[in-house]
């Protein structure tokens, strides 16, 4: 039962943005110039994991789903980021590889929406960032068969200490069903708060071998 002596009015929490302006004079031509502007301001103002994005998915019969992971890598070919090819959102994208990512950097009032289809990356890409993972990450992604339902904590904490000793003097095997996606943006937004919710949405959209810009109402 809700307690209404600390009732929160939801409707009432708000702020009114005023720190930067997205003007379009000021546009690179490719987004990913202006999202690696972005993505590095973040990092130089201790943003809280600036690389932590969400990523939605679809099922083969429309069913959404949505989950925050970490961006890898990125550069003009796409987005990285790392997983299970057998859990929830592996099967999802191998099914469906149309996907969308949103980066929030409340801390400087803005946020990116992407918007794509995603593709493997090669073994080799995926090996490489496997092994420069600490030695405790190598472990859970080997024994966790994400997704699927686990009987209690103390099993996983069991598989990982066997694991942990099995392996202790020898290297991690590389969990065959791991690996990256990279998601290939057609579509990338970026929004900037500004004063009185008049925010600025400033929309990429993929070309054959180039970008064009447009202005949203906010």
């Amino acid at each position: 039962m809700l307690d209404n002596r600390h009732k929160i009015i939801v409707s009432n929490l708000r702020k009114n943005y005023s720190l930067f302006e997205l003007n379009e004079n000021e546009l690179p031509n490719n987004p990913i110039s202006l999202f690696e502007k972005w993505f590095n301001q973040a990092v130089e103002s201790e943003v809280d994991e600036p690389n932590a994005m969400t990523l939605a998915t679809c099922s083969k019969d429309g069913k959404p789903s949505a989950r925050i992971v970490l961006l890898k890598e990125f550069s003009s070919d796409g987005f990285i980021f790392f997983t299970n090819y057998e859990s929830r959102k592996g099967i999802e994208i191998i099914s469906n590889p149309n996907v969308a990512l949103v980066f929030l950097w409340k801390e400087l009032e803005r946020q990116i929406r992407i918007v794509g289809f995603s593709e493997k990356t090669s073994r080799e890409e995926s090996e490489k960032y496997f092994y420069s993972r600490p030695i405790e990450s190598q472990i859970g992604a080997y024994i966790s068969t994400q997704s699927s339902v686990l009987t209690s904590k103390e099993e996983l904490f069991k598989k990982f200490e066997g694991i942990k000793k099995q392996c202790k003097n020898n290297k991690i095997p590389f969990p065959e069903n791991w690996g990256g996606f990279r998601v290939v943006p057609n579509e990338m937004e970026f929004w900037q708060g500004q004063p009185n919710r008049l925010h600025d949405r400033i929309v990429y959209s993929r070309n054959k071998n180039d970008w064009s810009t447009k202005r949203l109402y906010p």
